[in-house]
């Protein structure tokens, strides 16, 4: 997962830039890029860390024009290394061009090795990269033909803005796996991976780009074109699940109210008997809404969420994982003392920060603790840009619910059931992907899927 964000037409484009990346830091806290251009000279600031990390107002300053792109990382294909911080540029016969990517290429491998068999010479190890090399190859002649060839050998999971000249370029791949919306603010266009993106700059959504849409904007507007084949829509369900914020809406729809609606179903499937609802924060907290709206079992802030500490899903080792889990969450005691507890969580990946937490609610005095989660026990590595692991460190894949019910130290554990997830999804079922809980993956694995390709 990744953010990524563009504008066309502003004359504070990379202050716009840098405010949108901010609203999608959640999306990577790995490290952050902005390339700007003024129509004679593109200027860039990137680096490893957080958006305020990279940037300062001195920064800012020094990336003059009306066009800008960026991007806020963590990393699924290539590793977390400074030469890997997107966005990525190129110069070629043809111009120059920069990619924001968020996805990632099944086949990727192939078509690198392919190239570098004609001569092409790569900077990175990022998946992304062979788009660069695709448009310089191309021999098109217009700009919209090239980008079309390079991204019909593509397969997998993208979503794209590129500063193609002095044009914004935003794409979805056919099947729509990863959020891509379009905005309008005086006069300019936006690219954002999130409405909240949007919301944060004042900018008007307009609408999503839609599955196997490329769009051009420059000084004469937007055009679009749909060149590729229609595909089964593979949206994918962890976005709702945990990944985007609440207040955004993607794919046309509310998160806060899809993950509301799923913890409602999560109640009627699985009853529990407890004195209290308990959230874990943040990305729980909405799912703990709709089950304590339905199972009529009060819902208390017994968790409080230190902000100043990242996501612990998306850190690029378990030992800091593990570290961020103890000092990122505290409990109030008062609150806890022998109640009978039901806690919600989104999702269980590893087992391990869930694990800490339970250890940490029973240090502070809960006399039972029950866990309801949100979503189906996660069984299968994600090749389309989640950074779920090889199938031996999913927890779900090695124990059965009791199994993992016991080495998280619970009560009792209940996952809500796949039927029962789609059904609150506020879009139709067979819209979405489903490949980590039931391991059909809608685009061929890659052979060789190595631990590589899946490491932060």
């Amino acid at each position: 997962m990744c953010g990524i964000f563009g504008v066309s037409g502003h004359k504070d484009a990379a202050r716009l830039t840098y405010l949108g990346l901010y609203a999608l830091q959640h999306r990577g806290e790995e490290s952050a890029g902005i390339f700007a251009y003024n129509g004679k000279r593109i200027t860039h600031q990137k680096g490893m860390g957080l958006v305020s990390d990279v940037f300062d107002e001195g920064a800012i300053k020094t990336l003059r024009g009306d066009l800008a792109i960026g991007h806020v990382r963590y990393s699924t294909t290539g590793s977390s290394h400074s030469r890997n911080v997107q966005p990525f540029m190129a110069r070629h016969g043809k111009g120059h061009v920069a990619i924001a990517h968020n996805g990632n290429l099944t086949n990727a491998g192939k078509i690198r090795r392919d190239l570098e068999g004609e001569g092409s010479i790569f900077q990175t190890t990022m998946d992304s990269e062979v788009i660069v090399h695709l448009l310089a190859k191309s021999e098109k002649e217009d700009y919209k033909s090239r980008v079309a060839e390079a991204l019909s050998k593509l397969k997998g999971a993208y979503s794209l803005v590129l500063m193609l000249d002095d044009k914004l370029v935003g794409a979805r791949d056919p099947r729509g796996w990863r959020p891509l919306c379009l905005g309008r603010l005086d006069g300019a266009y936006v690219l954002a991976s999130e409405t909240c993106a949007l919301d944060i700059i004042d900018a008007e959504y307009v609408r999503d780009i839609e599955p196997g849409e490329i769009v051009f904007i420059g000084k004469n507007g937007i055009e679009s074109i749909k060149p590729f084949e229609k595909q089964k829509h593979s949206l994918c369900i962890f976005e709702y699940i945990y990944f985007s914020r609440p207040d955004s809406n993607i794919f046309g729809k509310n998160v806060y109210l899809t993950r509301k609606s799923l913890g409602e179903q999560l109640a009627r499937e699985h009853p529990v008997d407890c004195d209290l609802t308990l959230p874990i924060p943040d990305s729980g907290n909405y799912a703990a809404i709709g089950f304590a709206e339905v199972s009529k079992i009060p819902l208390e802030t017994g968790i409080v969420r230190n902000h100043y500490i990242g996501r612990t899903f998306i850190q690029p080792s378990q030992f800091v994982r593990d570290f961020k889990v103890k000092i990122k969450l505290n409990p109030i005691k008062d609150v806890l003392k022998g109640k009978r507890i039901v806690v919600i969580e989104d999702s269980i990946v590893r087992g391990t920060t869930s694990r800490v937490r339970v250890k940490t609610l029973r240090k502070a005095g809960a006399k039972e603790i029950h866990m309801r989660v949100s979503c189906p026990p996660l069984k299968f590595p994600c090749f389309y840009g989640i950074d779920f692991p090889t199938k031996k460190e999913l927890i779900a894949s090695n124990k059965t619910i009791s199994e993992i019910r016991d080495f998280i130290g619970l009560d009792s554990l209940k996952y809500l059931s796949l039927d029962r997830m789609l059904e609150a999804m506020l879009l139709p079922g067979d819209e979405f992907c489903t490949a980590c809980f039931n391991g059909k993956y809608p685009v061929k694995a890659p052979k060789r899927a190595s631990k590589k390709m899946l490491e932060k």
